[in-house]
Formats: structure tokens, sequence, C-alpha cells
């Protein structure tokens, strides 16, 4: 199949890299606003560099992955949907709910296929612990405990666009908490400091977080962050239940150092970056895609599902700036 790549900067030239190497996908098309990095895609990986979205579309694509800045992402998924072409949309799907739900209300009923990315849920630690739940094995789920440390601060110019912690950050963890529990998320308590990087508290956002999320079967989500985590970057998740307790990343590339008498985990060097840390998952999600494109199955993760993620981000919000918990109807529209 032929994959059309719109928007090449880390991620999306990622992207390329791994769409280059999967065995359904036959040539590439990309573009960049910069056309240095579409010439550079082109030598890299055999693509074809064209100069704009629209000649993507012309170009006889059978899919679309969209990596370019969020701003575009409502206009380029819609165009994508209007032309027939399955489309993969980096999340979030747009900069404010709102705009979501418009793009929501235009593709509902299109008959063409939207999947937005949230790659842990192709992560095969988090896959097995998915399936633990579904089974039964855990029995009754009362504790989960979902993680994201970075290891330092993204930039003041990214910062200052980002929305805050809850909606950069965080909101990997509220997508996979719904994913994994196949529970809805009905109120939310927060809070966060700022431990460092001074530019981020000028920004009106905070560094470490932290929120208790109230699942509608009364199962208990605790979510913690920070920008702060120098010994690498840390992505886990915890699912405590009434017959057994696993952990999705616990492994000896975990950047967590015990200090037990004797212990020699983990054992292989810490993850540093989350592109090294889901390497794998990207390259699952990627390969869901192309099925996707095919028709052999519907999208994984929905732009209804993105915006539920979002939506316990704005809730987290809320609740951080009010110093209260925030019941889910507060912050639905539509």
């Amino acid at each position: 199949m032929r994959i059309g790549i719109m928007g090449l900067g880390r991620i999306g030239a990622f992207h390329a890299e791994t769409l280059s190497q999967l065995e359904a996908v036959d040539s590439l098309v990309v573009t960049d606003p910069v056309a240095a990095a579409a010439a550079s895609a082109a030598e890299r990986f055999g693509a074809t560099p064209v100069d704009s979205p629209e000649a993507v579309l012309a170009a006889g694509v059978d899919g679309v992955v969209i990596a370019a800045a969020t701003d575009a992402h409502p206009e380029l998924i819609l165009a994508t949907v209007k032309a027939g072409i399955p489309v993969f949309c980096e999340k979030p799907v747009a900069r404010t709910v709102e705009e979501s739900l418009d793009v929501l209300r235009a593709v509902e009923g299109s008959g063409v296929e939207v999947h937005i990315g949230y790659n842990r849920r192709f992560d095969p630690g988090y896959v097995a612990a998915r399936q633990a739940v579904v089974s039964g094995e855990l029995g009754l789920l009362h504790t989960v405990r979902s993680t994201t440390l970075d290891p330092a601060p993204p930039p003041a110019a990214y910062v200052a666009v980002s929305g805050g912690i809850f909606r950069d950050c965080s909101v990997h963890d509220f997508d996979i908490v719904r994913w994994v529990t196949g529970r809805e998320v009905v109120e939310v308590y927060a809070t966060g400091s700022n431990r460092g990087a001074d530019y981020i508290a000028e920004a009106g956002d905070v560094d470490t977080a932290s929120a208790i999320l109230t699942l509608d079967d009364g199962t208990l989500a605790l979510v913690s962050n920070t920008r702060h985590n120098p010994r690498g970057y840390d992505a886990r998740l915890e699912l405590h239940g009434m017959k057994d307790s696993i952990a999705a990343g616990l492994e000896d590339k975990l950047p967590l150092r015990s200090v037990e008498p004797g212990a020699t985990f983990p054992a292989d060097k810490p993850h540093h970056f989350f592109m090294d840390r889901f390497a794998d998952a990207y390259r699952a999600e990627l390969t869901a895609f192309t099925e996707v494109v095919a028709g052999r199955r519907p999208s994984p993760c929905t732009v209804a599902d993105a915006i539920e993620a979002s939506l316990i981000a704005e809730a987290c919000t809320l609740s951080l700036r009010e110093h209260r918990p925030v019941r889910m109807e507060e912050v639905r529209r539509g």
C-alpha cells in the first residue's frame, strides 16, 4: 500500500522510518512546511516528497499519517476524510475539546476510519494487562496506578502552548486507564506543584502532578507525573485486584534504583526517552493502522476515545485550579 505522511518533525520522521520497514507498505509520499525535512525523508526512506497536504491526497495514497503541529490536526483530518482516505493522527485531535467535538461530528457517519495515536494500547505489557482484566484473573479490581515521569522538562516554547501537564502528559495515563480497565471515569481530584524550571510556573503550569480518578465501578486509579526524572523515562501501570496484582513496565530498563541490600534490579541501562521505551508499541500501532487501511479492522482508538481522555485532562486541570473534586459531568459539552 501507499501511505502519505503529513509532518516530518521528530515523531513524523520516526513514523516514516517505521512505515518504510513494514512489509505492507510499498511506498511513502511525504510533505512538511520545511521543504528540507521532506527532502531528507525522501533520501533516507525512498519516499516521494510533495509540496502540500493536498498533493499528498492527490498522489493515490491508501492511507494518511498526520504528525503535523496540533493546530493543523482538525483541518488535515477533515480533508483526508473528505477524500475518503483512512487517517492516523497523533494525539490530540485538536487544541481544544470544542474543536475535537467539531471533528467528531464531521467524521461520524462518514464511513472513513480515523485512528488517533495512543501508543500504549499497543505496548506488549499494557496489552497483557488488559487481557488480565478482561479474563478476570485479577478478580475484582480495586486499585490502578499509572505513572509517566519525563527525564527533563520540555522547552519553554513548548510548555507555553502545551495546554498544561494534564493535557500534554497525563492524557496518556488517562487513556490507558480507560482502555485497560474498560471503565469510565466519573470523578477526579488533582493536585500539583513546581519543583524546578521556573518557566513552567510562569506559564501557569505545574511540573509535578497527581490525580485520583474514581471509575464508574468504584475502582480508584492514581496517576503520577513529573517533568523531572533524570534517571530516565518511566512509564508503568500497576493493577491490584482481589485475586492478583500485576505491573506493566516493571522490567530491567526501568529507571528506578533499588536500595534493598543485595538487589540487582534493574539490571540494564534505563530507558531515557519515550521513543525508545515505546519503540515496539509504535511499530505495532502503525502495523495496526495498515490493517485499518486494508479494511481488516476498525480504528483501535477513535476520535471519541481521544475526546474522553481529553475531557479527563480538562477535569483534572479544573480540579487543580479550584482545589476540589470535579465530576465529569461538569466538563462535558454537546
